[in-house]
């Protein structure tokens, strides 16, 4: 049975969905005024696994992943460049579904924007303040009353004297409390047309964190499974997405008992650069697109999952060095074996233990270990045993979306992305040359072509008939 983490109770748990054998998770995704860094890559790849993971094991799966196309960044950014809000935001959408696209991703079932659910969003705000959980301030902004609501708090596990312990904001302008956070904000003179709408408090806009409970509610209703996002939204959006959606439905009088807004909450660690978190300020992050400049998307998969989602992760160029040199090994165990298209066997222990690791709160390390070992099985059988075999591991590796392309596909070209070294033409040319210098018995002129060839990251292994395989290495 499938255990998932969940960070509400800070324990593993056996997953039971809402509905027997149907899955609605939500996700948070992208702001949209920049191109998307790998941070970004790794919530896309590790909630794709995870998609993945359950349709594999036989749950229909509703997968909403949000796109945030108003909040100050966009309209800081939009100001800047001289353009509409629409045509800055419709700009980085597109190029974040190239990156998605060039990851080898599924696309959500529902990919919700936040300037389509304003009415949405109103409606949740009103039936707050009719709770008297919200209130109108006197800079004319909606805020969300945080010491009305008990239970606030129980995601990050911090007391609200903890919080407002360590809350910087004043009181002053429209807020009671320095806890309370913003529903609708006002607009302001100097801002642009497109960046407010007309409510009942006036002119103005959604805060970040109402978006997300009100896309949420309207495609997966009140109530469900899995929420999905980075460690740095556990606090304070996800505690705040509870607090308003809750709140819209219980008021004050909400209970420890009641249905929650969702059973589970999964958050994937930090990508870390130098044990550094990776963040704008810092300067420390690379765009989805610039790395594949270098790396083959299969690659930067392969590396986000070789570890577990929950851990942090620390990225290098030779972190991704030795992933591609992982995939290369697993791919020629694949090489030159007849690979059909059968089902995994759900019974071999081969599957049962890939199977194990993936039901252990997606174990994606065990089960890329059980990979490895298999490969290993499939180098060292012959004929059908290890055509059997090679074709588990393919099997296998495909719930991940590892492994599908033809192997020497991969291993001439594949392997380096934008930097793929010599051309296969120039490769070719030189096996030819060390053929004839073999024919011609220069043995020296031989080994040296395949020496510089190895310099240059091409393998040579000769084969019986005096054929030459290669591949890069």
């Amino acid at each position: 049975m499938l255990q998932i983490y969940n960070t509400l109770s800070r324990s593993k748990q056996a997953f039971k969905p809402i509905e027997p054998g149907k899955v609605k998770m939500y996700v948070c995704g992208m702001t949209v005024y920049d191109f998307c860094h790998i941070g970004h890559a790794r919530v896309m790849i590790v909630f794709d696994m995870v998609v993945r993971w359950l349709r594999a094991s036989g749950y229909e799966v509703v997968y909403v992943r949000n796109i945030t196309d108003i909040d100050d960044k966009i309209i800081n950014r939009a100001i800047e460049n001289g353009e509409p809000i629409a045509a800055l935001t419709q700009r980085f959408i597109d190029a974040m579904h190239a990156d998605s696209d060039e990851l080898g991703l599924m696309h959500p079932d529902h990919e919700p924007r936040a300037t389509d659910y304003i009415a949405q969003m109103q409606g949740l705000i009103g039936r707050l303040i009719e709770k008297e959980l919200a209130y109108q301030g006197e800079d004319g902004d909606v805020n969300f009353a945080v010491r009305l609501f008990p239970e606030y708090g129980r995601l990050s596990g911090k007391s609200l004297d903890e919080l407002n312990a360590g809350e910087r904001v004043a009181v002053g302008g429209g807020k009671r409390d320095p806890l309370d956070f913003v529903l609708w904000k006002s607009a302001k003179a100097e801002e642009p047309a497109d960046t407010r709408w007309k409510s009942p408090w006036g002119e103005g806009r959604p805060g970040w964190h109402i978006e997300c409970s009100a896309m949420s509610c309207d495609l997966l209703g009140e109530h469900f499974d899995i929420h999905g996002g980075g460690a740095d939204l556990q606090f304070p959006h996800h505690e705040n997405e509870i607090a308003q959606s809750e709140g819209a439905l219980y008021g004050q009088d909400h209970k420890a008992s009641d249905q929650p807004f969702v059973n589970y909450w999964m958050h994937n660690g930090h990508i870390r650069v130098n044990e550094e978190k990776m963040s704008k300020s810092l300067g420390n992050f690379f765009l989805i697109r610039d790395v594949l400049k270098n790396f083959d998307p299969e690659v930067l998969r392969f590396f986000m999952l070789r570890a577990h989602y929950r851990s942090p992760i620390n990225y290098s160029d030779a972190q991704l060095e030795e992933a591609r040199s992982g995939l290369v090994r697993l791919y020629t165990a694949l090489a030159q074996v007849p690979l059909s298209n059968k089902p995994v066997d759900p019974h071999s222990p081969w599957a049962k233990r890939f199977a194990d690791a993936m039901n252990d709160d997606f174990n994606t390390p065990e089960a890329i270990a059980a990979l490895f070992d298999l490969a290993s099985e499939v180098n060292r059988a012959q004929g059908d045993e290890k055509a059997q075999l090679a074709n588990t591991l393919k099997g296998l590796a495909g719930t991940l979306n590892f492994l599908q392309r033809d192997p020497t596909v991969f291993l001439q070209e594949g392997s380096r992305g934008g930097d793929a070294g010599l051309s296969v033409a120039a490769i070719e040319e030189q096996i030819a040359a060390r053929v004839a210098a073999k024919q011609a018995k220069d043995f020296a002129k031989a080994d040296l072509i395949r020496k510089t060839l190895l310099e240059q990251g091409v393998v040579l292994e000769d084969k019986p008939g005096g054929l030459t395989e290669w591949r890069r290495s």
